[in-house]
């Protein structure tokens, strides 16, 4: 059945707010005249009670079975369930969103979720093309589109947990919450065997002052790895794999599959670790009855093996076994740790004190704290204590079984850490205060009358036990792995107690282990492990990489010694733990844009540190053992790098794809930078090109045909009309370069201030290899009458440019560069001629009037030097010379042309002094190969010792030669470093005599006032720092004057002032000194990288 037009189907005499109006489009062969005659009306989806005589769709709960008719999931449908918004056959009816005629769909997380996601369906969304096309009868709907309206109407666009809800409650996936899934799980892996049966003997060997630096230094490095792996976690959607999923979609298949291979291996070898002390707690137990089966070790092996086969059935069971049983655990854990203090404050007896415990003497936690190493040493100590650490990852290890794993995370993790810490500290602290190191378990050793005790606690207190230094005893916190079972208030909870460390420690290992491998072989990194990627049963449990931790923890539980197998797992786990670490600081470092962690409480260089505290350690511990860890995780690094596993995580293999995508389209890009090959790309500050002609002229020359030119112009002042006037500009400008045959780009911004403006230019100009390498500026002529904002500007440009590296080009002509003025006047004479023409044109009667506005004009253009008649409409700026000028504005046009001229015969001096790289002599070539100025020579200067100008022509001779470049001349100035004469350096004084602050003369409180209010001046210890460059300067004018004044060009190496040391005046002063009452000077430095080469 269809839906039809009749007025009372859905009608609602009651205004509604929400009210969804019919669209009625009639193609019935039936339709009625006025259907014919009228064209569709369009009715808009109603919010008011404007409509409410309408025919409308009321969303109201009594109507609610005929809205879902009508409705399903935001598109139109038929009663029946077919879609058709384009049936041409029918009456259609469309809703609209917000009110208009769209079938566009409001964001919806179904239509992020991955294809295989198991925690919702995914839908497709309309495609740009349904969207963006008419809205036409004839086009078909595709299945693709049908499926995503009726396939998913049962979703809901919720969040995450509200679909896994929906899993639990139709007998999905097991999920847990952050305190049973993480911090439960990690509070029970990290108290493990060692808090039992070996903290005891930990503290006794290093007392309690080392033994709280262990401590402190073993949490130091989890909780850094908790943080960096908190970060990790919440950047994006988590599932199961833990460290290895974390890391391996955050930073792609090669950290991840070295993490995950060396992380699961490292958790099958902790299930033997703990089930290992497990196996020593029922032996020592055995052999107080006197049952032992064989002897300590074959029975510490098959005590072993049955459990770990009991563990191995729990785990096989599923999930929900697992997890209410660590619960149980951890209630007799907290009840046996509990009882350990409750015990150490019970009053003693004479058998335990026998034993070696005394309850909390003064005494005892003075002779305890420090350390008394028998066979061990610091490292090899905390290489054992330090596996106690390391479950602080078994919460993240079952990150596909969490609610809201990017909460539950950082969250339980964190805060296991601080209690299991705290935990630790107080038991290490509290054994090592109330039992001695040595005991005989003899109630009859007491102490004789008159007996010297020598500062032995346990003597002090009635007991002599010297003889343990002659022979081994059996009790105290050296001899006795048992300590925390006799200083107990019952001793079978202590037991209890280890039975529930071990075997939770053991029961997470071995969850997590095959769950971290599963992950890893689903992704197939390592193609020969796939076979290890089947889950089986509702929560997909890797039943193959549960045999395969049994086998490997059953290797190493025939081991059967504990501290043999500790430092093993230090190794493994500290090795993982240092790539967590390095993973986190490599994100963070690259500012990867898709890297957002949600958890902020974490620093990059914090986790570099953990990263190179977890090498050192590793090293430490046994060097040995951590080459061979990281040549195993370097291998794994690169047989992944280069094999390139099919996995789509948006990582490298992606952005290799993309690369090779834009290499082809961009096949300029491919080609790699090489010296031969460089060529100058300028930016040049012309402002508008027509303004500064000579200024692009000069760098053309090297740039035609050659290299990049960008023309650019910095707008400054209200940014409203500095854009308008920019806009506005742009076409026009590029339009006078191509007019004037200028191979040149124009680029313009707006911007607060000059600088501002030229930083941008420097940092995005370009593309590809097509970006700038050099700045090019005109000298500011006018830098003692400008502000001091205007000449740091100035300077700030030059300074960003060597920041950006790029090379620097100052040009200097005598008489600047800026004819805008000359512009202007033309632009006013263009105006006031067709002012004139159009008055003309308009008024020809009125000529008194006119003359009058003509002899007007004329008085104005006499004021500017101009006495000739206005110009023609299409005049420009090259025939501005047949305008009789004044003689300034005359000299002006005629510099501003000089590089458009063909150069004759003469020379091109370059001043060789710095060598940047090689640009200051890679210009004038390039130079001396153009027609305008193939006519000039090059002539070389450089410094020199005076006692060997002859070696040092020879050198340079050679060095030009190999460059294969042509010289006229080569001379050598040897007196460079000799002080300018009298004259000269009184001028310079002069010179920037108004810039000095001369705080020297001046009391310190008016010097201090005057830096304040003048910081950009002079100060005298500035000057006297930099007098000996100030000479150079100076002495450097009079020898281009000597040398240099009859040349046709000057190119001369620019000096550099440090940042923060140099004064913009004092630095525009040597600019000025050093090319003044010269010819045209290029004052020219590179990057200092090689743009010059004698390898062919």
């Amino acid at each position: 059945m269809s839906m039809n037009n009749s007025p009372n189907i859905f009608l609602d005499p009651t205004p509604n707010r929400f009210q969804v109006n019919i669209i009625n489009e009639s193609h019935d062969n039936n339709a009625t005249p006025e259907e014919d005659v009228d064209p569709p009306h369009y009715e808009e989806t109603s919010f008011t009670e404007e409509a409410h005589s309408r025919v409308r769709i009321s969303h109201r709960p009594g109507k609610r079975a005929l809205y879902e008719n009508f409705l399903q999931n935001g598109d139109t449908v038929k009663s029946d369930g077919n879609l058709h918004p384009y049936d041409t056959h029918s009456n259609t009816y469309y809703l609209k969103t917000f009110g208009h005629n769209t079938v566009d769909a409001i964001p919806n997380i179904d239509y992020y979720r991955n294809t295989g996601s198991i925690s919702g369906a995914k839908m497709n969304r309309p495609s740009l093309l349904e969207i963006h096309e008419q809205l036409a009868k004839n086009i078909a709907l595709n299945p693709g589109s049908i499926d995503r309206v009726t396939g998913s109407g049962e979703g809901t666009p919720g969040d995450e947990a509200t679909a896994n809800k929906e899993e639990e409650s139709k007998g999905g996936f097991v999920k847990f919450g952050w305190v049973k899934g993480v911090l439960v799980r990690c509070m029970l892996n990290i108290w493990g065997v060692m808090l039992f049966i070996r903290l005891s003997w930990i503290v006794g060997q290093t007392g309690i002052g080392l033994g709280v630096v262990i401590i402190l230094l073993a949490t130091t490095v989890t909780s850094i790895t908790g943080l960096s792996t908190s970060a990790i976690a919440t950047n994006g959607f988590v599932r199961g794999g833990g460290a290895y999923y974390l890391i391996s979609r955050s930073l792609g298949p090669e950290f991840g599959g070295s993490i995950g291979l060396i992380f699961a291996f490292a958790n099958a070898v902790a299930v033997a670790m703990y089930v290992v002390g497990f196996a020593e707690t029922v032996v020592e137990l055995l052999k107080s009855s006197d049952v032992l089966m064989v002897d300590e070790s074959n029975d510490i092996r098959i005590i072993g093996s049955i459990t770990v086969v009991v563990l191995l059935g729990i785990s096989v069971a599923g999930m929900e076994w697992e997890a209410k049983a660590q619960v149980v655990l951890l209630v007799i854990l907290l009840i046996a740790i509990a009882n350990f203090f409750i015990g150490t404050i019970i009053p003693t007896n004479n058998e335990k004190k026998a034993r070696g415990f005394f309850n909390y003497q003064a005494s005892i936690f003075a002779e305890n704290f420090g350390p008394d190493f028998r066979g061990e040493g610091f490292f090899s100590v905390f290489a054992i204590f330090f596996p106690a650490a390391t479950g602080i990852l078994a919460g993240a290890n079952i990150s596909g079984d969490l609610e809201d794993p990017q909460a539950a995370i950082p969250k339980g993790t964190m805060l296991a850490i601080l209690i299991t810490t705290v935990a630790y500290l107080g038991v290490a602290i509290c054994a090592a205060a109330c039992v001695v190191r040595d005991a005989t378990g003899n109630t009859t050793d007491t102490v004789a009358s008159g007996v010297n005790c020598n500062g032995s606690s346990a003597c002090t207190l009635g007991y002599d036990f010297s003889s343990c230094k002659i022979q081994k005893c059996h009790y105290g916190l050296m001899n006795n792995f048992q300590v925390m079972s006799m200083v107990s208030g019952f001793g079978p909870l202590i037991t209890a107690g280890i039975f529930s460390a071990t075997l939770s420690s053991a029961l997470a290992s071995l969850v997590s282990a095959p769950k971290v491998f599963q992950a890893l072989c689903k992704d197939n990194i390592y193609k020969a492990l796939h076979f290890f990627a089947k889950g089986h049963g509702k929560n997909n449990e890797p039943l193959r990489g549960y045999v395969l931790t049994f086998i490997i923890a059953m290797a190493f539980i025939l081991i059967a010694e504990l501290n043999t197998i500790a430092p093993i797992i230090s190794n493994f786990f500290l090795a993982s733990y240092a790539l967590i670490n390095f993973s986190c600081f490599h994100a963070s470092y690259a500012k990867s844009p898709g890297w957002r962690p949600a958890f902020k409480y974490y620093n990059m260089w914090v986790s570099l540190f953990g990263a190179m505290l977890c090498c050192g350690v590793m090293f430490v511990i046994n060097w040995w053992a951590a080459l061979i860890t990281y040549a195993i995780e370097l291998f794994l690094y690169i047989y992944v790098t280069y094999k390139k596993p099919e996995v789509n995580w948006g990582s490298s293999a992606q952005a290799l794809y993309y690369v090779n995508a834009l290499d082809s389209a961009l096949e300029l890009t491919a080609i790699e930078d090489h010296v031969k090959n460089f060529r100058p790309q300028c930016i040049v500050l012309t402002g508008g090109p027509m303004t500064r002609p000579a200024l692009l002229d000069i760098t053309h020359s090297f740039t035609k045909n050659n290299g990049l030119c960008i023309c650019c112009q910095v707008y400054t002042g209200p940014r409203k009309l500095c854009v308008k006037e920019m806009n506005s500009g742009m076409a026009k400008n590029q339009a006078w370069l191509t007019k004037n045959k200028r191979k040149a780009f124009y680029a313009a911004v707006a911007a607060d201030s000059f600088r501002d403006g030229v930083k941008s230019l420097l940092q995005a100009s370009g593309l590809g290899r097509m970006k700038p390498n050099t700045l090019v500026l005109g000298f500011k002529t006018d830098w003692r009458d400008a502000s001091a904002v205007q000449i740091e500007n100035y300077v700030g440009a030059i300074h960003d440019a060597f920041d950006f590296e790029l090379g620097v080009v100052i040009v200097r002509i005598s008489q600047g560069f800026d004819i805008s003025q000359v512009l202007q006047v033309q632009e006013e004479l263009e105006k006031l001629e067709q002012e004139r023409l159009a008055l003309e044109a308009t008024i020809k009667g009125n000529e008194f009037e006119e003359e009058n506005r003509i002899r007007g004009f004329f008085n104005k253009a006499k004021k500017l030097n101009i006495t000739k008649h206005v110009t023609k409409k299409d005049s420009n700026i090259n025939k501005i010379q047949s305008m009789h000028m004044g003689e300034f504005n005359q000299r002006l046009l005629e510099a501003s042309n000089q590089f458009k001229k063909k150069q004759g015969k003469g020379t091109i001096d370059v001043w060789w002094l710095f060598d940047d790289g090689g640009l200051t002599l890679l210009i004038p070539h390039i130079l001396t190969l153009r027609k305008k100025w193939k006519d000039c020579k090059l002539r070389i200067f450089t410094g020199g010792k005076i006692n060997r100008i002859e070696d040092e022509k020879l050198a340079m001779t050679s060095l030009l030669s190999k460059f294969r470049i042509k010289y006229a001349d080569i001379k050598i100035i040897g007196d460079i470093n000799m002080k300018p004469n009298k004259e000269s350096w009184k001028f310079f004084e002069e010179m920037i005599e108004p810039y000095r602050l001369h705080e020297s003369c001046k009391d310190l409180t008016t010097a201090e006032k005057l830096k304040r209010e003048t910081p950009w001046k002079i100060t005298d210890a500035e000057l006297e720092a930099f007098k000996e460059k100030s000479y150079r300067q100076v002495r450097l004018n009079e020898l281009l004057q000597e040398h240099s004044r009859a040349a046709n060009l000057i190119v001369l190496s620019l000096p550099v002032a440090r940042k923060g040391l140099v004064s913009d005046h004092l630095y525009m002063a040597w600019l000025e000194i050093l090319s003044k009452n010269l010819p045209p000077v290029l004052l020219v430095r590179g990057n200092h990288k090689n743009v010059l080469t004698f390898y062919s």
